[in-house]
């Protein structure tokens, strides 16, 4: 992928004249890229993460695996992993990626040595308490001040107990899933028990078992809100990594709110990425959605002349909330989103930003504890903040595509997961 190129701050979002016709191919997934390259460094022998997403969150992650001791060679679209050796100290580099700051502290306690981690200023205010308790009551040295937050330190003794812990995930299903990814390298494996309200976004728990199975990890996911992990060799395995059905957010977003037609490339006909849920969702909104081979393979999504408010549990895809919500302030009728107070604890408060930002442009929207309600008005163009979010970034230039004026600040951000986002988004709306 071509390097980043600098953009206008804030950045003009372009406006689409007319229903588009795009044909889009996507990098792929941060979800599935962060989770393979953790599992290549735990592996008995090399691997191949192939079409791996080059994005920060995921060169965050090899610097972090780096330094554990293990090789990541991104050169090229096919990245080589050489597992970790676990030897010297090391200081992680989380950046704003939550999968860094909660997926490798439980493997840093594998380590002889001592790892220092720390992030972006916002990340200081992510949870990660649960992560780093569970790790103490494992045996895993930990040095917070007593924050449960960044700074923190991992004091490896080279090997963990194990065996079985209970925490409350309601705040992030990282939880969960970074306990689950080193288990089968700890003495006694994991027992991981769920206590509090019901987990959010728990296809990204389902994707985490099911890439730990393809490695020959033993996974006893039958009771609910209880994951055992026995001990044992996690076996190297190369994989190609899916599009990011997530990013394709935008994307289809700018089909339905053209009434124009948008198809992904390459989009799988079964998958565990919560993005899959936009062909649902897109669908209750009026679009016409389908899976295409001739020509044009992929998923094609359509727009209807005026889209149709929703009311959506979106609790275990919480990411789509910032699209989705753009879409309802352009929509004919009111929405609501329920489910998602989780995401006041995202890269931001996704649901104070989103009230604020779509209410500076003219909609109507009502701030609840755990969604919003959303009535559409004539929005007007203005200043989009992003918050550092990349998500929020992407909820900005779909009101931007037929909203004259919107203006997007720290457009850049969305290069957490989509590199050179701006200028890919510009050359569609040529």
């Amino acid at each position: 992928m071509p390097a980043s190129v600098a953009v206008q701050d804030p950045w003009p979002a372009p406006r689409a004249l007319a229903p588009v016709d795009l044909l889009v191919s996507l990098p792929g997934s941060k979800s599935l890229t962060n989770r393979a390259l953790v599992l290549a460094a735990l592996a008995d022998a090399p691997s191949v993460v192939g079409q791996a997403l080059r994005s920060r969150d995921t060169l965050l992650m090899a610097g972090a695996l780096r330094a554990l001791g293990a090789t990541v060679n991104t050169e090229g679209d096919d990245w080589h992993v050489t597992p970790a050796t676990f030897a010297g100290d090391g200081v992680v580099d989380c950046g704003l990626a939550g999968t860094v700051m909660r997926f490798v502290p439980p493997i840093a306690g594998l380590s002889t040595a001592t790892i220092a981690f720390d992030g972006d200023e916002h990340m200081r205010t992510r949870p990660v308490g649960q992560v780093l308790d569970a790790l103490r009551a494992l045996g895993v040295g930990v040095d917070d001040g007593g924050t449960g937050s960044l700074p923190f330190t991992i004091r490896g003794g080279g090997a963990v107990r194990g065996g079985t812990v209970v925490i409350d995930a309601s705040a992030s299903s990282q939880f969960i899933s970074a306990l689950l990814l080193a288990g089968a390298r700890y003495e006694h494996g994991v027992d991981v028990l769920h206590d509090g309200k019901p987990v959010p976004s728990l296809p990204h728990i389902e994707m985490t078992v099911t890439m730990l199975r393809e490695h020959g990890v033993v996974v006893d996911d039958s009771e609910a809100d209880r994951w055992r992990v026995s001990p044992g060799p996690v076996r190297a395995l190369d994989r190609v990594i899916e599009p990011d059905l997530s990013n394709a957010a935008p994307f289809l977003a700018l089909a339905a709110a053209t009434g124009g037609s948008v198809t992904v490339r390459h989009w799988p006909r079964t998958t565990q990425q919560p993005g899959d849920e936009l062909r649902e969702i897109l669908t209750l909104m009026g679009c016409t959605v389908e899976h295409v081979d001739a020509g044009r393979q992929g998923l094609r999504v359509t727009g209807p002349e005026r889209l149709q408010g929703v009311d959506l549990d979106l609790h275990d895809v919480g990411e789509l909330t910032p699209a989705v919500a753009a879409l309802c302030a352009l929509a004919d009728s009111p929405s609501h989103l329920r489910g998602i107070a989780h995401i006041r604890g995202h890269e931001t408060d996704r649901l104070a930003a989103l009230a604020t930002e779509l209410g500076a442009l003219g909609a109507e929207v009502v701030e609840r504890p755990d969604g919003l309600s959303i009535t559409p008005a004539p929005l007007h163009g203005g200043i989009w903040h992003t918050y550092a979010d990349h998500r929020m970034a992407h909820a900005g230039v779909i009101i931007g595509a037929v909203v004259d004026g919107v203006l997007v600040e720290d457009v850049a951000t969305t290069a957490k997961t989509f590199p050179d986002f701006a200028r890919f988004w510009s050359g569609l709306l040529r």
